[in-house]
């Protein structure tokens, strides 16, 4: 790898438990194709191992993947393992368990037992013998039901060595007080950006309360979610992006960075040019008017739609 700068930093640190990560990081689920799980074109693997090792030399040291994030011909924990191993001694690397693909793709949840198998999957997958961060992944479908089973098992998991911190992933803030009374929780990921209803603006301030990072995902994406974001971002979005002679994208970086030291970005990519965008949005420093304006998309009183 070329030399490593710490463009990263340009936003700050935080702390994932004992590990100081920048809080701008990367997510892997785009690796594997122009759209995740097999839906997309393949991307061209030397291409994505080259992302990969140019986000470490830009400073990125806090990586977010899954055995689950793979399609028929790439496994982004692979290119991870191919691109970075040996692996810094700074990088952070995220996983998260619970769902889980068939080699057909076919999606399927593990029962608490089960998480084991998967942890270890990540673990031979990424050719380490402890996981650092491990998010237990929340169904859609247990929006309003207990995840003490599914944590206790992975906190276990964490007391025979096998993973370092824990998190939790798609989560209310009921779940995420039930995960506290059983272990330490380092960090909350969810979906999150300028559209984001009241219970995830909520569930951010409770995190800053708590001292816990609060780990977006969808940033960029939105209301795209996985698909990503639409060719036409909204008005007010763009004003604000050509007035700092920036990408819509950026903007959406820059305002979710700015609603707290303790939000970390994980945008992923498989362009080296929009990767460096990325990077570049944690210079991006937005005004309390235009702040405002951006948040001012959403509106009031909206919930999470159901999913």
């Amino acid at each position: 790898m070329s030399q490593r700068t710490n463009a990263a930093a340009a936003a700050g640190t935080w702390q994932l438990g004992d590990r100081t990560v920048n809080r701008i990081g990367f997510g892997a689920m785009r690796l594997t194709g122009t759209a995740p799980f097999d839906r997309g074109v393949p991307r061209d693997r030397d291409r994505s191992i080259r992302v990969l090792r140019r986000a470490v030399e830009l400073g990125v040291n806090h990586i977010d993947t899954a055995a689950f994030y793979f399609s028929a011909t790439r496994s982004a924990n692979e290119l991870v393992n191919r691109a970075l191993a040996p692996y810094p001694e700074d990088l952070v690397i995220t996983t998260k368990v619970w769902p889980g693909r068939d080699p057909s793709g076919a999606w399927w949840w593990a029962a608490p037992e089960q998480l084991r198998g998967q942890v270890e999957e990540n673990l031979r997958q990424l050719g380490r013998d402890h996981l650092d961060v491990v998010n237990l992944r929340v169904p859609p479908s247990l929006r309003t039901g207990s995840i003490g089973e599914h944590f206790g098992a992975l906190a276990e998991l964490r007391d025979a060595g096998l993973v370092r911190h824990l998190g939790v992933s798609n989560v209310t803030s009921g779940q995420l007080a039930e995960a506290r009374a059983i272990a330490p929780v380092v960090c909350v990921q969810n979906p999150y950006g300028i559209d984001a209803p009241d219970e995830d603006r909520a569930l951010l301030r409770l995190c800053g309360e708590l001292g816990l990072a609060f780990v977006p995902f969808f940033a960029i994406a939105g209301a795209g979610r996985e698909a990503g974001p639409g060719a036409d971002d909204h008005e007010t979005v763009c004003a604000v992006a050509r007035a700092h002679g920036v990408s819509a994208a950026q903007v959406r970086l820059a305002w979710t960075l700015q609603q707290g030291p303790h939000v970390l970005a994980i945008p992923g990519t498989g362009d080296p040019d929009h990767l460096a965008q990325n990077v570049a949005a944690g210079t991006l420093r937005l005004s309390e008017d235009e702040m405002a304006r951006l948040a001012s998309l959403r509106p009031a009183g909206t919930q999470r739609p159901p999913r």
